[in-house]
């Protein structure tokens, strides 16, 4: 039997479903039964019968399934697949941060630990950011952001509020640069720019339209466009390759490769489901806590 096979046949015993990021790389997203972002994985994955879940993508994201999962297995093929940014900030660093700020609502973007998240008022996406600021916190005075400033300044220029930002941010989109959109351009005259709103403010002031991954999916479905450059990790070029033949994509740069997301490959999936390896526990008074922070952001995006 090849990987694969054998990897379909562990599945179906071990009553499995795989979930990979947009990132992953193409043999791994292919195998999935679901590919897409963090969250929106998760969501998908608690609405199925599994026991277990197979996460490819980062150590949060496995985190934020077990959360939403809690009876569910969650497996991580390599517990090395950390997120830097989620990294950036510890539950004791937020504390302090709170202590310093009273009174200040807590909005943590969902790439962060179950530990952060369960010291927060409420979570967000790349892609609901704005709109809990807007409608979730309206009333609070001010707002902690935690941890990426560069989703923050994004948010902020969105919605005209000031906050008090972590100097977190995703060393990936980091070191995309505005000469790399510009030099794509050139090459490129007729290709619309898309952009993660973890890019700097001078990327995002080059683009066409700033989006999380899943709204440049249905950007690029939607908009018309033939040709795009890509200003996010690389990764997700396979999908938009997949779902729409015909169009031509560009990556911003070579370098814009997150290399936590590519640790996963075919055989370490095969691995976790013959070993049951890699489990992720949550503790549950940290997971109930957590849990409430996503809760009431999926209330306010219903």
């Amino acid at each position: 039997m090849s990987i694969r096979e054998k990897i379909l046949a562990l599945k179906h015993k071990r009553n499995a479903v795989i979930l990979a990021h947009n990132y992953q790389i193409p043999e791994v997203q292919d195998i999935a039964d679901y590919v897409g972002d963090s969250l929106g994985l998760s969501i998908r994955a608690a609405g199925t019968d599994a026991d277990v879940i197979v996460f490819c993508g980062v150590h949060f994201m496995a985190e934020t399934a077990k959360i939403l999962s809690p009876r569910k297995m969650v497996l991580l093929p390599d517990r090395a697949a950390g997120c830097p940014m989620a990294d950036m900030i510890s539950a004791d660093q937020l504390r302090t941060l709170k202590s310093e700020n009273p009174g200040a609502g807590v909005l943590c973007y969902v790439n962060t630990t179950a530990e952060i998240k369960a010291e927060c008022d409420l979570c967000c996406t790349s892609a609901n950011a704005v709109r809990m600021v807007q409608e979730g916190l309206k009333d609070a005075r001010d707002i902690i952001f935690v941890p990426d400033r560069h989703l923050a300044d994004y948010v902020s220029a969105q919605t005209g509020r000031s906050f008090i930002v972590w100097p977190g941010y995703c060393p990936t989109h980091a070191m995309i640069l505005p000469e790399h959109v510009r030099h794509q351009k050139a090459l490129y005259p007729g290709a619309a720019v898309i952009a993660h709103p973890e890019c700097t403010s001078a990327v995002r002031g080059l683009a066409d339209r700033i989006a999380s991954t899943e709204g440049m999916c249905r950007y690029v479905k939607e908009s018309g466009v033939r040709e795009f450059i890509v200003a996010t990790e690389r990764g997700i070029i396979h999908r938009l390759q997949k779902e729409n033949p015909g169009m031509t994509f560009h990556p911003v740069s070579a370098h814009a490769v997150c290399p936590n997301m590519k640790l996963t490959s075919l055989e370490k999936i095969l691995w976790a489901l013959e070993d049951m390896q890699h489990e992720i526990i949550v503790p549950e008074e940290v997971r109930q806590r957590a849990y409430a922070s996503i809760r009431r952001m999926l209330d306010l995006s219903e």
